[in-house]
């Protein structure tokens, strides 16, 4: 599975962005597609997934303002996000998880300015 990520930018407090990860190989093994985010010093965090059967979850501090989807014609999930604080500022991964295996793409640099 190879996973390319986009979408993201510099953008002030309170805009939006929606980043994009196109998946491509064995997708059909794909159970979970996910998006983390690591700011400057801090651990990798999740933020978002996805499942096979389109269930998601979104971690409390992006609850209401970033949704996690997927559009299964272009092999690409996407992350919207609103109302970006500059807390929100990482670089942000996309994450795919297969039964044996998981498998991460190149990040995307997410900058909010207050």
């Amino acid at each position: 599975v190879q996973l390319q990520a986009s979408g993201g930018g510099l953008v002030q407090a309170g805009g939006s962005l929606r980043l994009s990860c196109a998946a491509s190989g064995n997708i059909f093994r794909i159970l979970v597609m996910g998006w983390y985010r690591q700011a400057p010093g801090k651990q990798r965090e999740s933020v978002a997934s996805i499942g096979s059967s389109g269930s998601t979850n979104h971690v409390d501090s992006v609850q209401g303002r970033f949704t996690i989807s997927r559009d299964n014609a272009k092999n690409t999930v996407y992350l919207q996000m609103n109302s970006l604080k500059p807390e929100d500022t990482a670089v942000y991964y996309c994450k795919a998880t297969t039964p044996t295996s998981i498998y991460w793409g190149q990040g995307t640099l997410v900058t909010v300015s207050s």
